[in-house]
């Protein structure tokens, strides 16, 4: 273990959880990475060894097959694998908030036919609110459900689906307007549906097609899909809670725990950038001398391993708050945008220590440098978070009369 971000107060199956899941990290993961990255491969390998581990049941509660630890021990998890390669924490993240989301929000029904299966890794999560038009603006969806019978009907087109074609089930955020009059707020009309599906590409079910994976700059290796519904037709039972107009909310709840796994994502990349660029700086030499004996490079050693134990701290504080009950969209938003944008500079830090040679595939940060802009975007914007942080906050400090 290192010196650095390192967790007080977790119980022995916390530490030995963390501990399987670092190994696996630094055999299977790291050594493969690189290679898997460059050719925007599945890490298919990699997925069946956590399903192996149990992690893609780590928050299920254990009477559906899981392990039900905690939002604290599963953040702490995706720190570790993140630190390894981000897109395989972002393989995990979505179908964690889809079982959170189930597991809060579905009904008995629901849980029962999705939950045990979910906790083997054998259905798999994806959730998707975004669409081509609306960026941040979640109430501006335009996707609609219309009741027919005992079913709805869904059309629109979805956008920036993680694992979009692996997934098997999605929980898809559209407009309801059934049973909610015209002139209803907009984030009161709106439903998450549960949608099963085949994985892959093209048209995964009548009505649902699922285009083909989107090329980015980097979180390769996981597909980052579109989603169109065209006369996709689902059963009514498949509304998340049995009831309409809860869709919001329910997928607010969701972002709020995915926050503090962006924010755990941050602090695993920036941890990782920081060991490259710590051991990058005691083999080099320029002037006779390792370049870590020159003062501007200790200098940005320290500002760096700094970032990285602030933005661990934030992290653990807001996944401890919201395991206790207490609301934390305030400390998850402040979580989320600090070591989002600390993992931007200890990264771009590293990437300077390396000089020319951090410009080369050949060498680990090159893909760290690629990797982190997402972190600044996932989960809502840095400045969607500040939003939240300064609304929260004069909620908190109004002046009294």
């Amino acid at each position: 273990m290192t010196r650095l971000a390192q967790t007080a107060g977790l119980n022995e199956v916390q530490r030995e959880i963390l501990k399987t899941v670092r190994e696996f990290v630094d055999k299977e993961i790291i050594p493969v990475a690189t290679e898997l990255e460059h050719r925007d491969e599945y890490p298919q390998q990699i997925v069946d060894g956590l399903k192996e581990l149990g992690l893609f049941g780590l928050m299920i509660p254990e009477e559906y097959g899981g392990l039900g630890e905690s939002l604290l021990t599963y953040a702490l998890c995706v720190e570790e694998i993140a630190r390894g390669w981000m897109s395989v924490s972002g393989i995990i993240n979505t179908h964690f908030i889809v079982a959170y989301m189930l597991k809060q929000h579905g009904t008995q029904e629901q849980k029962d036919h999705f939950l045990p299966r979910m906790a083997l890794g054998e259905v798999r999560g994806a959730f998707s609110m975004s669409e081509p038009g609306l960026g941040s603006d979640v109430s501006a969806i335009t996707s609609k459900a219309v009741k027919d019978g005992d079913e709805y009907v869904l059309n629109g087109q979805k956008m920036w689906l993680t694992n979009g074609g692996t997934s098997t089930l999605v929980a898809v955020l559209v407009r309801s307007d059934e049973g909610h009059p015209e002139g209803t707020a907009p984030h009161k009309s709106m439903t998450t549906f549960l949608v099963e599906k085949e994985p892959g590409f093209g048209e995964v079910r009548p009505g649902l097609t699922i285009p083909g994976k989107i090329d980015k700059m980097g979180y390769k290796g996981v597909d980052t899909t579109e989603l169109i519904m065209d006369g996709l037709r689902i059963p009514a039972n498949r509304v998340l809670g049995g009831q309409t107009g809860r869709g919001f909310y329910q997928m607010m709840d969701g972002v709020e725990v995915g926050r503090v796994n962006v924010a755990a994502r941050g602090c695993g990349v920036a941890q990782r950038a920081f060991e490259l660029g710590v051991s990058y700086a005691q083999q080099r030499h320029t002037f006779g001398k390792a370049i870590a004996e020159h003062q501007a490079i200790q200098f940005k050693l320290a500002e760096m391993a700094t970032k990285v134990e602030a933005a661990h701290a934030m992290m653990v504080n807001a996944a401890r708050k919201k395991d206790s009950g207490e609301r934390n969209d305030l400390e998850a938003g402040m979580a989320k945008y600090l070591a989002s944008e600390y993992c931007k500079e200890v990264v771009e830090d590293a990437f300077r220590i390396h000089g020319g040679y951090g410009f080369s595939k050949e060498y680990e940060i090159e893909r760290l440098y690629r990797e982190a802009p997402m972190l600044l975007i996932g989960e809502g914007t840095a400045e969607i978070q500040k939003m939240i942080i300064g609304r929260r906050l004069l909620e908190e400090y109004r002046l009294q009369g």
